[in-house]
């Protein structure tokens, strides 16, 4: 019988060596009093990093990131999202999410398509999408949903030249038929979400995609974090991104609990596929109404 996994923290993590106690309901005054003492008396931020060998990663870490902190000022945001980007354009992750879109309207090019990015950050999937899909003569108009201001103030921003692209703020977990689509992407946003609200979050998507779900997220593992540890080191220059890219993958997925999620969404044929490097590709595919 599959083994069903618990999202419980990680062994240490309550006092880590980041030298916080973690807060899983969010940072809070502590939270970002410490976050700022992270990043303002900490010399090298590999040596803040919990031990791997410590680390249990059978099962899934609740801790926040620091990105996640809503006192995040928007000049550490954007030099974070540089970083999170080069990582992705290096390492192909972003390629994930378009190959999966493109599988999904391949069959017929001729239609334009509403694509909703949940949880769109500063709106570079959307802006790879367009042109992805230009290439392609296939038109598209593309929403991004986020829910916090300053990151939608640089999505805005950064997408001027892309008059197909919009962006609006919303709780994922709270759009209503107003946004109804053909496709619901998701790029490295599910792992934010606790184990107990991933069937609310993944219910939406099918629930107001006409044609399909792409979900692109990290797969969980000793040596993603190991490997990951040594690609920040020569290629990502913020602590914010070297420390919330390993609390990333400590709070992503293996396979066998992507399939088990699956299972509880019987209205899409599933596709889940590991794709280098440490990701997994989710595809869904709405059924038609009288095969749901």
């Amino acid at each position: 019988m599959e083994k069903s996994f618990r999202q419980t923290p990680l062994v240490g993590e309550k006092i880590t060596k980041y030298g916080y106690e973690c807060n899983p309901n969010g940072y809070g005054i502590e939270g970002t009093a410490r976050f700022k003492s992270i990043l303002e008396h900490s010399d090298n931020a590999n040596s803040r990093k919990p031990n791997c060998k410590m680390m249990d990663f059978t099962l899934r870490n609740r801790q926040p990131e620091l990105m996640d902190d809503p006192n995040l000022r928007t000049p550490n945001l954007e030099e974070a999202y540089q970083d999170i980007n080069r990582c992705n354009r290096l390492l192909g992750g972003d390629g994930i999410t378009l190959r999966g879109v493109w599988e999904l309207v391949k069959e017929d090019v001729s239609k334009g398509y509403v694509i909703l990015d949940m949880g769109c950050g500063d709106g570079t999937m959307l802006r790879k999408l367009s042109s992805f899909l230009a290439k392609r003569s296939v038109q598209s108009k593309l929403i991004g949903v986020d829910l916090r201001d300053d990151v939608l103030e640089i999505a805005r921003k950064k997408s001027e030249g892309f008059p197909n692209i919009q962006f609006e703020k919303r709780d994922i977990l709270k759009t209503g038929p107003e946004f109804l689509c053909d496709i619901v992407i998701n790029t490295l946003t599910m792992h934010h979400f606790e184990e107990e609200r991933l069937p609310d979050f993944l219910n939406a998507f099918i629930r107001l995609a006409r044609v399909g779900v792409v979900i692109n997220d990290l797969q969980r593992s000793r040596l993603a974090y190991v490997l990951f540890k040594g690609f920040s080191f020569f290629f990502i220059k913020t602590k914010i991104a070297k420390v919330d890219g390993l609390i990333s993958i400590s709070k992503g997925f293996r396979k066998s609990e992507l399939m088990a999620l699956s299972k509880n969404i019987p209205n899409a044929t599933h596709t889940i596929e590991w794709k280098w490097a440490f990701r997994y590709l989710w595809t869904m595919k709405s059924k038609p109404a009288h095969e749901g």
